[in-house]
């Protein structure tokens, strides 16, 4: 007997030194430091970060009533929230894991032991003992019957377990982080949305000007080809260009109808009419946007800060896979009542309990958990790379939206001079004309140049909102 003893406790040791060689054997892959963020972005001018918040940007009250109902509406956003509770769901999952098991068990089965085995000896030679009574004779194929509780715990000598936790925690917090993500890009997205139709509104203003202008300029050269003072010639040149813009109203609307659309989808309904001040697209942005504020700010986007705690979860991985080759302890027990005969199944003689410790370590699954680690460090080097990735996109994201807001200010100043030297042009074309002293065609090229240049100086202006919506989005809303 103490000898067997011998042989269980050498054969324990050899295992444990076993595995933690193993453990010891599977190194880490090593991850490089990160790129040292540049201290500032451009510097343009400044003011409290506290405006950057959506409420303060987009003041408009049809605006804010849009983004309000998109948050509460909009459907991947709902199944982000989602994402979020099964996220929250396996962060419970682990913490279960620490504790240990109870299973309420009821079992039944029939044994028929061999006359030449132990069990099948034993019960035999049992029987005829005169110490039992008939109840405690063993019948032959025996029932087993069990009723009560089976319990087991694996005791996390390790810490494997808390690994897995602490793994599962950390993309909880990354699921909640890319939810909040999801929450900006939304509010960007129905901003863009808002001030495109606001500038589709603004070129069909100016569009129905021009055909104003244009209709009253046709007039004249059809009274004045009446008069023999013009050619059909002109005339027709006069009615294609009006012609021309009529048919871009028509784009316009179709435009306008297009991104409605995309509006409602993203505010989760088939359709409803889009409330929006036209005006918004003329007015002035802010004076002075955020531009001092200390680069590492971007490190609290929501982006940056879900691939950090999926770069902090994969370490724990791979923590967690070098503690997969340790021994397991394990304590099984269990207590109700067990009998071989159903009718005595619940008297106090079927009362019975049990305990049992062990160690389990790997012994022929080695090559899965060396796989295993490989995946972990593999997957830890790619949270690594993504983490990086996105610091580097978050800061030249920010600063190329800076740059945009003072480039696209700069040009629409100069297009808004461009467009009253035009329209200016085009007055002194038609008094010109009037006078005989320009050509009618000089008269059709004065109008188009300053339609062209005043659509264009909608765009510059739906270009600078789309900035200022861009850097609320890449400082992380």
């Amino acid at each position: 007997m103490k000898k067997i003893k011998t042989i269980y406790l050498l054969t324990g040791v050899c295992i444990f030194l076993l595995s933690v060689s193993s453990c010891r054997s599977m190194k880490e892959s090593s991850v490089n430091p990160l790129k040292k963020i540049p201290d500032t972005f451009n510097s343009v001018t400044t003011t409290p970060v506290e405006a950057l918040s959506w409420k303060a940007i987009f003041t408009g009250k049809d605006l804010s009533a849009l983004i309000d109902s998109a948050l509460k509406n909009n459907y991947d956003l709902r199944s982000g929230v989602q994402r979020v509770i099964v996220a929250g769901a396996n962060l419970k999952l682990a913490k279960a894991r620490l504790l240990p098991t109870l299973n309420a068990n009821v079992s039944a089965g029939l044994d028929r032991f061999g006359k030449y085995t132990m069990n099948g000896v034993g019960n035999y030679d049992t029987n005829f003992s005169g110490n039992l009574d008939k109840d405690q004779l063993i019948p032959s194929p025996t029932p087993d019957y069990f009723a009560g509780f089976r319990s087991s715990w694996e005791i996390d000598i390790w810490g494997k377990l808390s690994k897995r936790k602490a793994a599962a925690y950390n993309r909880y917090l990354a699921s909640s982080e890319g939810l909040k993500w999801y929450q900006t890009q939304l509010v960007s997205q129905v901003a863009s949305l808002y001030y495109e139709l606001a500038a589709l509104d603004k070129k069909s203003e100016i569009l129905k000007r021009n055909i104003s202008l244009q209709n009253k300029g046709l007039e004249v050269v059809e009274a004045q080809m009446a008069g023999g003072r013009a050619t059909a010639l002109a005339v027709s040149q006069f009615k294609a260009q009006l012609l021309a813009t009529k048919g871009s109203q028509y784009q316009i609307k179709q435009s306008i109808y297009d991104i409605e659309n995309q509006l409602n989808m993203l505010l989760g309904r088939f359709r409803g009419k889009i409330n929006r001040d036209s005006t918004l697209i003329v007015k002035s942005l802010p004076d002075s946007i955020y531009a001092g504020i200390p680069s590492t700010v971007i490190l609290a986007r929501p982006d940056i800060r879900q691939a950090e705690l999926e770069l902090i979860a994969a370490k724990a991985d791979v923590s967690a896979a070098r503690r997969a080759f340790l021994p397991s302890l394990t304590l099984d027990a269990y207590a109700g009542y067990n009998a071989f005969k159903l009718p005595l199944i619940f008297s106090p003689g079927s009362l019975a309990a049990g305990f049992l410790g062990g160690l389990t370590a790997p012994v022929l699954n080695r090559a899965a958990l060396k796989t295993s680690n490989k995946v972990a460090n593999a997957a830890q080097l790619t949270s690594f790379n993504q983490y990086q990735k996105a610091i580097i996109k978050g800061y030249q994201e920010v600063s190329g939206q800076l740059m945009a807001i003072e480039n696209f200010k700069k040009a629409y100043q100069v297009k808004s001079t461009e467009v009253a030297e035009l329209q200016n042009a085009v007055s002194t074309a038609n008094e010109l004309y009037l006078a005989g002293y320009a050509s009618y065609l000089e008269v059709i090229i004065a109008q188009a140049s300053v339609l062209q240049a005043e659509m264009e100086q909608v765009d510059l202006k739906k270009s600078s909102y789309n900035s200022l919506i861009g850097l609320y989005r890449s400082v992380g809303g």
